[in-house]
């Protein structure tokens, strides 16, 4: 099972997530995507290519077919690879993804956190401007800034209570690993959002599960009602009571829900 990070972080396993893939007999794998950690860095690249990126690790640890998911930014790389690689993806999950630019009758912005807006609007119109922001915002916690006060826009009471504990800690650890030393991940992540994904979603054949908060600010949950109708044969459950980071203590039902369409 090959886990997709989300933006900005890194391939690195959270520990709660490694000991229930143990309890099930998951091999369950965490990469960089490029630009992240160690990871060379793909500029240009679009949701699409993952795809290749995941193929290419499958290869490397032998398996011909697999089940993958993602969180946040990687939920939308966790479709991608359900979408282009149906013959080796037995099944997908998507948490807290956000929905296609173009996304047609979508208000992208709509009930996102003002932080999000800035980052997601300056991609779009600035690159150079984005680039220094997501600078600024990486020397802020690398410098031992609060997440939850530092994203205070985007951090509902339900995701700083989800933070206390190994998340929080594993969240500090991630995000050091996967920008400390460059915000080209998170900046190629940004734009490849706002770009073309380059794949359909209504052409997925492989079984998804989808899921989104109705608390979140990150990622709105008019994304998740959208993505609810355009991903073809989806399960989805929105779920209002649920934030964007509490999500990650959900992934234990998605790794049984993978397991019985393995």
């Amino acid at each position: 099972m090959i886990a997709c990070h989300g933006t900005p972080s890194a391939g690195i396993l959270l520990s709660p997530h490694v000991l229930d893939a143990e309890a099930k007999g998951i091999h369950l794998l965490g990469y960089d995507r490029p630009g992240y950690g160690d990871s060379t860095r793909h500029e240009g690249r679009s949701v699409a290519d993952c795809a290749a990126d995941v193929a290419a690790i499958a290869d490397a640890y032998g398996y011909d077919r697999f089940c993958t998911w993602g969180i946040s930014g990687g939920g939308p790389h966790a479709l991608a690879v359900a979408a282009l690689l149906p013959e080796r993806c037995a099944a997908a999950a998507a948490l807290a993804p956000v929905a296609p630019w173009e996304a047609p009758g979508l208000d992208f912005f709509a009930g996102m956190g003002e932080q999000n807006v800035e980052e997601f609007g300056l991609a779009l119109r600035d690159p150079e401007a984005a680039w220094d922001a997501l600078e600024r915002d990486r020397a802020q916690l690398a410098g031992g800034a609060d997440f939850a006060e530092a994203f205070a826009s985007l951090v509902p009471p339900v995701d700083a209570a989800a933070m206390r504990g190994p998340l929080g800690a594993w969240m500090a650890e991630s995000f050091r690993l996967g920008v400390g030393a460059s915000v080209a991940g998170w900046f190629d992540d940004d734009v490849a959002f706002c770009s073309p994904w380059d794949f359909d979603l209504a052409e997925i054949r492989v079984p998804v599960l989808h899921w989104q908060g109705g608390q979140d600010l990150m990622v709105p949950f008019g994304h998740g009602v959208w993505l609810s109708e355009h991903i073809a044969g989806v399960e989805s459950r929105l779920d209002e009571d649920e934030g964007h980071l509490t999500l990650f203590h959900r992934v234990p039902d998605v790794h049984a829900w993978l397991v019985e369409r393995f």
